[in-house]
């Protein structure tokens, strides 16, 4: 019974899928290893969009009708979030590590939502958000003169992480446009939606590579981290991550996205043996630590659980009712 509990724990489902969305980025380079970046992304999204129908089956959710406009938007909205935002990063992964990838994409995209925000005037600036943003942007740019420079650097990874900020904007695109484009449709309906259209689409890209891949002698490991990225980081992790935040709130479940930068440094240099170089990590470091400042605003959720209240949900981070979660 105690057992129970803990597996179904909040926290405890949380943290598995920032477990497995960390640990997607070095299982994705492993494939790009193995076949062209484009062939990588259609099959981790071919198999995750197989994955997440076999989900909304299992759900139940099959019974409720979406309209056929909100379907046909989220579909759009895959073009953006699934396709482009993929493309970009799997095209990165081929020639930069998959280090870089976790700590720019999960960390720049709140930035840029949060920036984009407060240019726009759609929020309110206060001091610990635009501190931390500017020292987000501060620390990305550190960490690009770092990729250009020693330490394993260079102009392949210049430009690999180049790609991973192009993901970045789009995931940030994709979570301002996502509220009100796929608004009416439940989160898991409209991430399957999007994967599906986003899959497709990236099929067609990889099919003029499809003939140079030779099938028959790609090693067992590329086909099992394959299985793993369509069913443990799209099917699984979304599952539980929408049961986390449907208990504990949005804001919580935000900060709980810092691990997945941590857990990528960790399946990065343990299990594909990459690294920083000093600059790249001091950058890495000043980043993260901007994101976190401008995301809580120098607050923490938990500290208002005593008053009744809670901090307005970081778009950025935590998909709301009608915006897909993470597709990385």
């Amino acid at each position: 019974m105690v057992t129970m509990n803990r597996i179904s724990n909040p926290y405890t489902l949380l943290m598995v899928t920032m477990v497995l969305w960390g640990s997607s980025f070095s299982s994705s380079k492993s494939v790009v290893e193995h076949v062209p970046h484009s062939v990588g992304a259609f099959l981790r999204f071919g198999g995750g969009a197989l994955a997440l129908l076999l989900a909304v089956a299992m759900s139940g959710s099959r019974t409720t009708r979406v309209p056929a406009r909100n379907g046909w938007l989220a579909a759009a909205a895959g073009v953006l979030g699934v396709f482009a935002y993929n493309g970009f990063f799997f095209w990165g992964l081929s020639l930069a590590p998959s280090l870089d990838a976790g700590i720019l994409i999960p960390v720049m995209s709140p930035v840029l939502t949060s920036t984009f925000l407060l240019v726009t005037k759609k929020e309110k600036a206060t001091w610990a958000r635009v501190t931390g943003l500017a020292l987000g942007l501060t620390g990305a740019a550190i960490f690009f003169i770092g990729a250009g420079g020693s330490g394993g650097g260079g102009s392949s990874r210049l430009l690999g992480d180049a790609l991973f900020l192009l993901s970045a904007v789009c995931w940030a695109s994709y979570t301002l446009a996502g509220p009100r484009v796929l608004k009416g449709i439940e989160p898991l309906k409209a991430t399957t939606y999007a994967t599906c259209a986003g899959a497709v689409l990236l099929g067609v890209l990889a099919a003029p590579d499809m003939p140079d891949v030779a099938w028959g002698e790609l090693p067992t490991s590329v086909w099992l981290n394959t299985a793993f990225l369509a069913i443990g980081a799209a099917a699984v992790a979304n599952l539980l991550y929408y049961r986390g935040v449907g208990t504990v709130g949005p804001a919580k479940a935000s900060l709980m996205m810092f691990n997945v930068p941590v857990i990528n440094t960790l399946c990065a240099t343990l299990l594909l043996g990459e690294s920083f170089g000093w600059l790249q990590g001091t950058g890495a470091l000043v980043l993260v630590l901007g994101a976190v400042l401008a995301v809580t605003q120098g607050k923490l959720p938990w500290r208002s659980a005593g008053t009744g209240k809670q901090l307005p949900p970081p778009d950025e981070l935590a998909p709301q009712k009608g915006t897909p979660a993470r597709s990385a």
